[in-house]
């Protein structure tokens, strides 16, 4: 006969306690111990009766003591269900002072600037950074090929793909940045990885010594590169960021990792000028330093023509170059990569390997066959002009009606616009409007670790029409008329 209950209940011998004693005790130990799950129902005690072998009369006085002390709730015509009393009995811990953290944890994991924030209650159509718009996807396409990519694989033996990726997605990879970004390799030169961020946690086990290497991270920058590098135990040096992108000339000279955003510097939007690049470079070069190349979203461009990746100008096999597919499709698919030199892939591999070590099939087909019959590059080129127009609505905005509160910051490429406050001390009173108007808009001092010079806001526009930014712009004009 099958069990009645989700654990094995033991009659007692004849002699040792009464019945109905060792079955309440054993039925009240599994829901206090959670084995007996919250909102459960019990089994009829006839059928409990016949299972166990005793009598019906003794499970019903079992049920009722359990009742009585509040482990079961009854209910008018259906059977007790097991009450929700883990959580009451979990012991109470006294709370820490802000700031304190337990010794039996890491030190590292328990800082502040590595926590994520709260999710953040923002409507579906705002100006959040970094989403692209799923009204235009190709859903189908994706559909099709997914159904495509599950039948080969139900055709297959089970197997353990490599870390590093499947071929044919290294393979579409490689053609796809050779094409989009004249980034020179091969598919054995690409690690696919789970989105840019374990791009940057692999990189950051890879190339740190802790509490030796030090790192150059933009400031402002993107939280998870600093996030990776620091919990590899680096060095971080904040460097500052101007109209040409990363300030090349204070780089220190002991930095071992320069981490940069060239194409749209996180979050200004700024480009790394190409004065700068080589300068990087040939500081790279002269000081055996490596160059960590996030290009997270520039195959949308809206100017002339797009400066060359560093990868592209490296002679030296210095730069590590890093993309990602959540903005050019979504964000949900977690597929980014890392181009290596050859000096270092196989080290990379054994990384991915140990902290990831196989990579998953359907989805790396999907993908790979979406590249490889050109859809990706066809849904960019539908997308651009639809990201142009909104980029062109939010800067006439920025430009007419807000300029005299905000100066747009120059870019040409990605997802995001920034402006800067032009009078400092009226920051608090805009932020505050800008929260009540402008959702998902962002102050930059949100990717800073010390508060900014110059206060600014940054405008998503991947997730808004063109109207509706329009729109949004003069209500939060109209709202500063009081300042």
């Amino acid at each position: 006969m099958e069990p009645v209950f989700p654990f094995p209940v033991v009659v007692p011998d004849r002699g040792r306690g009464t019945l109905t004693h060792e079955l309440h005790r054993q039925l009240r130990s599994a829901i206090l111990d959670g084995r007996y799950a919250a909102g459960a129902a019990l089994p009829a005690t006839r059928q409990v009766a016949q299972a166990l072998g005793v009598a019906r009369n003794t499970v019903t006085t079992v049920y009722d003591l359990l009742i009585a002390e509040g482990y079961v709730l009854p209910r008018r015509g259906a059977t007790a269900v097991v009450a929700d009393v883990v959580a009451r009995r979990e012991r109470r811990v006294a709370p820490r002072p802000v700031g304190a953290g337990d010794a039996r944890l890491n030190p590292l994991w328990q800082t502040p600037f590595l926590r994520p924030g709260p999710p953040r209650d923002l409507p579906e159509r705002c100006f959040r950074l970094g989403i692209p718009d799923h009204r235009h996807f190709p859903h189908e396409i994706w559909r099709r090929l997914s159904a495509q990519s599950l039948r080969q694989w139900s055709r297959t033996p089970f197997a353990y793909p490599p870390s590093e990726g499947i071929p044919a997605l290294r393979e579409a990879i490689a053609q796809h940045v050779a094409f989009a970004r004249a980034v020179a390799c091969g598919a054995d030169d690409v690690i696919v990885t789970s989105g840019a961020q374990q791009a940057f946690d692999l990189l950051a086990r890879l190339l740190v010594t802790p509490g030796r290497t030090r790192v150059a991270v933009e400031e402002p920058g993107y939280p998870p590169v600093r996030a990776a590098f620091a919990a590899a135990g680096a060095q971080l040096v904040p460097m500052p960021v101007d109209a040409e992108g990363l300030c090349v000339d204070a780089l220190p000279d002991d930095v071992g990792v320069i981490s940069v955003t060239p194409s749209h510097q996180s979050p200004t939007g700024v480009a790394l000028s190409m004065r700068r690049r080589r300068a990087l470079l040939d500081f790279a070069r002269s000081r055996n330093a490596l160059v960590i190349e996030d290009d997270y979203d520039g195959e949308f461009r809206f100017g002339q023509r797009p400066l060359d990746a560093l990868q592209t100008l490296d002679r030296d096999a210095q730069v590590f170059y890093v993309g990602t597919f959540s903005k050019s499709l979504f964000p949900s698919l977690r597929k980014g990569f890392i181009v290596a030199p050859g000096w270092a892939r196989d080290a990379l591999i054994t990384v991915k390997h140990c902290a990831d070590s196989h990579s998953d099939t359907i989805t790396q087909s999907v993908l790979a066959a979406f590249i490889r019959d050109g859809h990706l590059a066809r849904h960019v080129r539908r997308m651009r002009p639809i990201y142009a127009e909104r980029r062109e609505a939010l800067l006439a905005g920025l430009h007419g009606e807000l300029a005299p509160w905000l100066e747009p910051i120059a870019s040409e490429a990605g997802l995001h616009l920034a402006a800067r406050i032009r009078e400092p001390t009226l920051a608090p009173a805009i932020f505050a409007r800008v929260q009540r108007h402008l959702p998902g808009a962002q102050s930059i001092a949100e990717y800073a670790l010390s508060p900014p010079a110059r206060p600014a806001i940054t405008f998503g526009y991947g997730i808004i029409d063109a109207d509706e930014i329009a729109a949004a712009l003069g209500r939060f004009r109209a709202s500063l008329d009081s300042l």
